[in-house]
């Protein structure tokens, strides 16, 4: 069974920014982790993903430049980097851990484990 907590999430005006972690207990090995996020009335979406070991990422084209994944194996810890926050990033972010393959990991939502959740709120 694995566990995901997020944590760092919170309000900031448009152009900031925010840290998220997420930290991972159980059976890791081999699956990929990443952050979706859901909006306000809107479906739960990919925002970025990592192969276990960080050899490849993948990022949505929305964010794409401006948030940044990394994880720390040896601590068993997923973080996501967010630089010049705009207000359409407000959303619950999720950490998720899942199966290969990446082609298709952002577009798959049944086959995860998932933390609680933590908002994220870009004020203009």
């Amino acid at each position: 069974q694995v566990q995901l907590v997020e944590s760092g999430g919170g309000s900031v005006q448009a152009g900031g920014s925010l840290t998220l972690s997420c930290a991972a207990t159980g059976y890791t090995y081999s699956l990929y982790m990443g952050w979706f996020r859901q909006a306000q009335g809107k479906e739960r979406e990919g925002v970025a993903l990592i192969s276990h070991g960080g050899g490849s990422t993948y990022y949505a084209d929305s964010v794409k430049g401006r948030f940044t994944i990394s994880q720390d194996n040896a601590k068993n810890t997923l973080t996501l980097q967010m630089n010049s926050l705009k207000p359409e990033d407000t959303a619950m972010y999720y950490c998720a851990a899942g199966p290969p393959p990446l082609r298709t990991w952002l577009l798959r939502q049944h086959d995860k484990y998932w933390g609680q959740g933590t908002l994220v709120t870009v004020s203009s």
